[in-house]
Parts: structure tokens; sequence; C-alpha cells
């Protein structure tokens, strides 16, 4: 069976190329539901001359609340949360898939993509220089979001005959609210997520990743590529189910791999540009506080360099987005808190860290050349940040942004496994049917351009995060007992460090 579905993926992948007319007839047909969907979800208010999404400030002031109720954990969690990635308090015999570490290269590679290559350089372009220390502001902020929700995600997760686990928001949504009385509002709750997760993972976590490293690679290989975009996409594809097929211990082999190492490839050469323009860092920084707070030749003023911060930081760590509580979910351990205090380190490595030094990159290239970029935006413009001081690089920078694009489908192809096991049960047929539909749609984003798909499958993932908050707000009191009660524990001796 699962070759004859194979054969039948290769055959209808081969076939699609024929038809030139395809994605436009798609994308006619999509485009007024992504227009009317992206305008509901993203609809704005102004606020002092600037225009902010709603549902922006949905996730901001969740996070600044879970911030303040759980007594800044993400300050004084932080050293703990070095301690569990290192396996100080490990034990392998507890029910779980996977190690604290590969659980947070998981969800690490599921954040870490093109957007903070690209994304930061329009964030950058629209809100300026200061729109950096706003997203550094959320990046910090999100952590506190991201505790509550991997913590809920391990504690009301599905532990199944076979070993292995189910969790995220569609089961502490429904287990969580089943609890207060709350039944039929839980399912209803847990379903919903689930379809938009599904949804998004197919979209935004798949075909825009695969269709954007296709670009890169085309751009690098000076348009050679042009109409082998099949021929790209099947290879991907291949890859991607080579992973997949291995379940969720076969995709935290290959990130907790391919994470620490397309993150301090690209973190080297950044600040190895960094310090090439030494004499820029001062001007570069100064920019960066000037422009939060007075917003200088940005619209909307200070205001507007926030709003573009904030907007880019949630887009990066997806903090309140829930998805990465699935990944976590999978962790080995008997305390739900812990995966809580790992997830810490996710928005401080993907926002903080990674693009913060996007963004000084940019900014010291800025200073020392205000035309670098000539009209670039996005990818092209961080690529010319650094081709400026390193000629050859847009090479090795299109091979991370294939790393890049490949972490961030195989992990979403977890997130979206877990929406359809939720909608359609457990079994391996099933499961296999969706991976491989999961490759189809990776070949797929490498040979059309389905704007109007993306932009609806966009905005489902934002959607989804208006019951993923309401349900942190809820269980937000069980998360904190649980965290006080492990402090104590871990205070008292009670709870040691493992001997390995």
């Amino acid at each position: 069976m699962i070759r004859f579905f194979a054969a039948a993926f290769a055959l209808v992948m081969l076939a699609l190329p024929a038809h030139a007319g395809f994605d436009e007839a798609i994308n006619a047909a999509t485009a007024p539901i992504a227009s009317a969907v992206g305008a509901f979800v993203f609809f704005k208010i102004p606020v002092l001359g600037a225009q902010l999404p709603l549902v922006v400030l949905w996730l901001v002031i969740g996070a600044v609340f879970f911030t303040f109720y759980m007594g800044f954990v993400n300050v004084r969690g932080f050293k703990h949360a070095i301690q569990l990635v290192r396996g100080d308090y490990a034990d392998p015999e507890s029910p779980g898939e996977v190690s604290h570490f590969q659980a947070l290269a998981t969800a690490v590679s599921g954040t870490v993509g093109i957007g903070n290559i690209g994304g930061v350089a329009v964030a950058v372009t629209i809100g300026g220089a200061g729109a950096t220390f706003w997203l550094i502001v959320a990046g910090f902020l999100g952590m506190s979001t991201k505790f509550v929700e991997c913590t809920l995600g391990v504690k009301y997760r599905q532990e199944n005959p076979d070993g292995s686990v189910s969790g995220g928001p569609m089961y502490y949504m429904k287990k969580g609210f089943e609890e207060r009385g709350m039944e039929g509002f839980g399912k209803f709750m847990g379903t919903f997520y689930a379809i938009g997760i599904f949804v998004g993972a197919l979209g935004i976590g798949n075909m825009f990743q695969s269709n954007q490293a296709y670009v890169q690679l085309n751009t690098v290989a000076g348009g050679a590529l042009d109409g082998l975009g099949w021929l790209v996409g099947l290879i991907l594809a291949a890859v991607v189910f080579m992973v997949i097929i291995g379940g969720i211990k076969s995709i935290a082999r290959v990130t907790e791999k391919i994470v620490p190492f397309m993150a301090v490839f690209y973190c080297v050469f950044a600040i190895i540009v960094i310090l090439m323009n030494f004499t820029s860092i001062p001007a570069a920084i100064g920019n960066i506080f000037a422009g939060a707070f007075t917003g200088a030749g940005v619209q909307g003023g200070a205001i507007g360099a926030l709003i573009i911060g904030f907007q880019r930081a949630v887009f990066s760590n997806e903090a309140g987005i829930g998805s990465a509580s699935i990944a976590h979910a999978a962790v080995r351990t008997p305390e739900p808190v812990t995966e809580g205090y790992v997830s810490l380190l996710e928005p401080f490595i993907d926002t903080i860290v990674i693009c913060t030094i996007t963004a000084l990159v940019i900014g010291t290239s800025q200073v020392a050349d205000p035309n670098f970029a000539g009209d670039a935006t996005g990818v092209a413009m961080t690529s010319a940040a650094f081709e400026r001081q390193i000629g050859w690089f847009p090479i090795p920078l299109a091979f991370g942004a294939l790393l890049f694009a490949f972490s961030t489908m195989i992990s979403w192809s977890y997130y979206g496994l877990k929406g359809w096991t939720y909608l359609f049960g457990e079994g391996q047929m099933g499961q296999t049917i969706y991976k491989l539909m999961f490759c189809a749609f990776v070949a797929l984003g490498c040979m059309v351009q389905l704007g109007p798909i993306l932009d609806i499958s966009d905005a489902l993932v934002f959607l989804i995060c208006v019951p993923n908050i309401l349900g942190l707000y809820f269980l937000a009191p069980i998360v904190k007992r649980e965290m006080v009660s492990y402090m104590a524990r871990l205070d008292s001796g009670e709870i040691k460090k493992y001997n390995h």
C-alpha cells in the first residue's frame, strides 16, 4: 500500500509541470477567500498613527500577563533550563520519546527559518532600527508564554499503547476545559486547533519553506534551475520523507545535529561581518535605541517601531501559537514543568540571539553604506549585507537557508501529524498517508506559486492563537502550582541530579 501511494505521488508530481495554468487557476479561485480570511485574522486598529494587528496585541498582552503571573520565570528559570538541557536531571527511564535537548532542537528547528534571515530585514526596513529593540523585548516576554504552554503540553499529553505520546494545545484544551465542566467547549477548541495546525503545516510550515529554498538555490545558481522546480521539489520531498517516516525519534535525531550546526554556522559568519564593520557598531546600537523611543523616519514614530518589532518577534518565535508544545510534549520526563523551563530557551535562541544578530549585520552595513542593498528587501537585503564584506557568502547563505527551510519542514510535519491524528486517530496507515501527502506539498511548493493558499495557511496559524491563549489563561493556575511545587522540591533536595 505504501508503494502504491508513493508511486501515485511521484506520477502526480511529474504531471503537474505540464499544466502551466495550474497555479494561476488556483490563485484566481482562492484569492478572494485569502483576502477575506487575512482581513479578518489580521484586522488592524489605529494606534497613535500606526496600524496594530489585533492578533499581535492578543499575543503580546498574554506574554506580559504570563511574565508577571509566573514571577519573571523567564529570568529566574534560565539557569535551570540550561541544566535540564544539559541532562543534569534526566532519567532515561522516564515516560516519553525524546530527551530535553532533542525536544528543544525540534521546537527551535520549527521556528528558526527563512524569517530569521529575511523577516528581520523586512522589519528593519519598515520599522526602522528601533524595531530591533522591541523585537528583543517581545522575545523576552514570549519566553514566559512558551513556559506555560509547554508545561501544559506535557501535563495533558496522551500516552499511546505503542509507547508514543501525543500532546499540544488540542489535548490540553480538551482535557483542561473538561476538568472545569466545559467538555463540549473543550472538544470544539481542540478540534478547531487541530484543523488549524494541520492546514498551517501544509502551507506556511511546508510549501512556503520549500518554495523559498528553491528560490534561494536558483538565485545562487544564476537561474540555472529555471523550470526545474519539479526536480528540486522531488529531491527535497524524498529527503524529508526519509526523515519523517520514522516519527518524532527520527526527526529529533536529525534536528539535534542540524540545529546546532546551522545556528553556529550562521551566527559565526554574522558575527564576523559585524566585527568587520567594527567602527559602525556604536552608531548601529545607538540607532536601535534612538529609533525605539523616537521612531525617527518611521510611520507611527516610536509606536510604529514597537508594533513592527513585536509583530516580527511573535511571527518568528511563535510564542502563543502553541505549536512548540507539540514537540515538547514528546520529552522523557515525569515532571511537566521541566519542559516549561527548557522551552524558555527557544525564544531566546530564535529571537533574542539569531534575529538580533541579523539586525546588527544589517544595521552596521547601513551605517557604513546607506545604499549597500540598493532596492533589495528580505533575504536579498540580508544577503547583500553579508556579500558586502564576504563576496562569496551568498552561496553558503543559500545553503544555510536550505537547512533552515528543511529543518522547519520536518518539525512542522510532526505538528501537522498530531493535528491529523487528533482528528482521525493514531492508526499507522493514516499516519503514512499524511506523511506522503505532506511530502507531495513539499514538492508542490517548489513548482507553483500558490500565494493565496499560503496566505490562508498563515492566517489560520495565527487564528489558532486565539483559543490557545484563552486556554492558557484558564490553565495558568495549574502551571503555577506545578512550578511552585517543583521548585520547592528542588530547593529542598528532594529532586536530585541524575547520576549518569
